[in-house]
């Protein structure tokens, strides 16, 4: 924590992370003071032994003093928020987006202006408080973000590449536009604000026995592959670079290792893949960013201090990885125990995402695995979520975390593209520093992608040779399927926030950083965008031979269907023998006999059931009309507009399935 000097009257003021996150550079301790008896206070409570009505009072003795702003308890500009007790610290925060071509450093306040050591008066009383500008241009960026990403989203559908490689092109693009301002990306906001949520989505629609299934294949890809990939990496880097210590090779490699789950997801999403094939890719995006992060730490830690031991790293690897699962298999548990007592949707859709954070924050401050525990924790909420989620909150959630995901992604994916322009801006040269670089970059490209195929090819094939039991249970696999899971290993923004959070005395730091970034834009724009020609050329689309016996959707249906004819039956027949409701008994067994037809003879009915459900969609269409005009007619009421409007919306997307 970063304090200042105490004056008669003031309390220290401390900075933590979370004056950080929300875009604070330093305390502001130096033109106004916080009142004692309300820091006293606040203190207190947050020590659990006050009771926040004992601040009402010192509250209304602080708004008596409207010749006073309390500045110290909000976020200023970096002009004003440099005091004279900070004029020489050298580690600046950044708040997520910050003006890259200003320097990002707030100017120093000169020596000789000293705070006055009373109370001063700053003018009349401000109406309402004024966000910084600074702010309010990092929020008008983000929109014309979230614009250029649309563009961007729909070009790519135009033009059949994966968006994800769509949206790092446009974000370059932008960033090279003359005068545009420079970027630069706070790492740890970056992890902590996009990653848990991100990866608790993925984790929410895994299939846990797929999942369990294919553990072995899964934790030889997410840590085995990440292990050899990192040592490759830095053998080569070292190869290319020798005056590089060999700690800051490993270091890069680590950073490189991991395959990013949300570039893996971004791509695989638009491709046709079989679902086994798609377990394993989605299955290692999710796991394999805690080894690396784990490597990261330990090759950081060793190039710093010179010294690193086999045994504790392996010991610390344990101790994060098995202390994350149990950490988020605790928090899945309490999130199922408040959603099975909430029955307000958006109240739930809320605390999924808290918990989300909560688990991937409160690991990381033990000290655990923030990715495992958070990947944890949405696999336990998936699974339970048909027991714990009422109807209306699932169907509340799902859209709102469609739409949290996809702005994200967007999001994410154009920063990365944005921030090449303040990567090469930390060079002393610019980018005619970086043109040295080539050789050994490409010579790393190189390395990462076919040091992939080198472990993937052999785990493969020899495992099933060395062991006949394996090789009966799970037969060799076509060629195809290990050169497309080799070819699918695109990096992402683990690997940018990794490569930007290394201290600025690192050995090499303008390397590494503009090796990482090489390595993203290469496995994004080229693997992902070239996945999908290559599926269709090795035909791995049409292999279904690695996928369990399962019934099919129509079975399912009919079985579902003859479960809900035996509940009304039930339902309806009265104690004397007679049918109570005898117009749902008979609906329900049409549909039953409907489904169990078409589950036998789905081929040759298919076309009808197009055309059935083609009916329905026109005589919803024609229901909406006549909805509509009653309305504009003032014949029903906006709420009686919007209740049979949704039946409809419902009825129109069930339809839509079918046709």
């Amino acid at each position: 924590m970063l304090t200042g000097p105490r004056r008669p009257g003031q309390h220290k003021v401390a900075y933590t992370s979370t004056a950080r996150v929300l875009g604070c550079r330093r305390p502001i301790a130096s033109s106004a003071t916080i009142p004692s008896t309300a820091v006293a206070a606040i203190g207190i409570i947050v020590s659990g032994k006050l009771p926040v009505s004992s601040l009402i009072q010192p509250i209304a003795q602080l708004k008596k003093n409207e010749d006073r702003v309390p500045s110290a308890l909000i976020c200023a500009s970096p002009a004003a928020a440099a005091g004279p007790s900070h004029a020489n610290d050298s580690t600046p925060k950044r708040p997520l987006l910050t003006r890259g071509d200003q320097g990002g450093t707030p100017p120093a306040v000169p020596p000789h202006v000293r705070p006055p050591s009373r109370r001063v008066a700053l003018g009349p009383r401000l109406p309402a408080y004024t966000a910084p500008m600074h702010l309010v241009h990092s929020f008008e960026l983000v929109l014309l973000l979230l614009a250029a990403a649309l563009v961007l989203e729909l070009l790519a559908r135009r033009l059949h590449l994966p968006p994800a490689a769509m949206l790092i092109i446009g974000g370059i693009g932008l960033a090279l536009v003359p005068g545009a301002p420079g970027l630069e990306l706070d790492p740890e906001l970056v992890m902590v604000l996009f990653l848990p949520p991100l990866l608790m989505s993925d984790a929410y629609l895994t299939a846990w026995r797929d999942f369990r299934a294919n553990l072995r294949i899964i934790l030889q890809l997410a840590v085995g592959a990440v292990a050899f990939t990192t040592l490759v990496v830095g053998l080569v880097t070292h190869w290319v670079m020798p005056s590089l210590p060999w700690a800051a090779c490993f270091a890069l490699g680590a950073i490189v290792s991991p395959p990013d789950a949300v570039a893996a997801k971004a791509v695989l999403e638009h491709v046709k893949l079989p679902r086994r094939v798609m377990v394993l890719l989605e299955g290692e995006s999710l796991v394999n960013d805690a080894s690396g992060l784990v490597l990261y730490r330990f090759a950081v830690a060793a190039a710093l201090t010179g010294s690193f031991s086999l045994g504790n790293a392996a010991l610390s690897f344990a101790v994060l990885g098995v202390g994350g699962v149990v950490f988020g298999l605790a928090a899945g548990f309490v999130a199922s125990f408040i959603f099975a007592r909430v029955s307000e949707p958006n109240f739930a859709t809320v605390v999924s995402f808290l918990m989300g954070w909560a688990a991937y924050v409160g690991a990381e401050a033990l000290g655990l695995s923030g990715v495992l525990a958070v990947v944890t924790l949405g696999m336990v909420v998936g699974w339970r979520q048909h027991e714990v989620l009422s109807a209306e909150t699932r169907v509340a959630s799902k859209a709102t975390w469609q739409f949290i995901t996809f702005v994200m992604e967007s999001l994410i994916f154009i920063l990365i593209g944005l921030s090449l322009r303040g990567v090469i801006a930390r060079l002393d040269g610019g980018w005619s520093a970086a043109l040295p670089f080539a050789g050994p970059i490409a010579a790393v490209v190189l390395a990462v992608i076919l040091s992939r195929f080198v472990w993937v090819l052999p785990s493969t094939y020899l495992m099933r040779w060395l062991l006949p039991g394996l090789r009966k249970r799970d037969p060799y696999p076509p060629l195809g399927v290990p050169v497309i899971i080799s070819w699918a290993g695109m990096r992402g923004v683990v690997t940018l926030a990794a490569a930007l959070a290394l201290p600025e005395d690192f050995p090499g730091r303008d390397f590494v950083l503009v090796a990482s970034f090489a390595v993203i834009l290469v496995t994004v724009l080229v693997q992902g965008a070239t996945l999908a020609p290559l599926i269709r050329l090795l035909r791995v689309d049409r292999f279904g031979g690695m996928e369990r016996a399962l019934l099919s959707e129509s079975q399912a249906r009919a079985r579902m269907a003859q479960a809900q004819l035996q509940a009304i039956e039930r339902a309806s027949r009265a104690e004397d023998g007679r049918e109570m409701h005898p117009r749902l008994l008979e609906q329900y067994g049409y549909r039953a006999r409907a489904a169990e037809r078409f589950s036998s003879a789905e081929a040759d009915l298919l076309g009808h059931r197009q055309e059935h459900f083609g009916a329905v969609l026109s005589a919803i269409k024609a229901g909406r009309a006549e909805l509509v005009r009653l309305h504009r007619a003032g014949e029903i009421h906006d709420e009686v507009l919007h209740r049979l409007e949704n039946e409809l919306d419902l009825e129109e997307l069930t339809a839509l399935r079918f046709v």
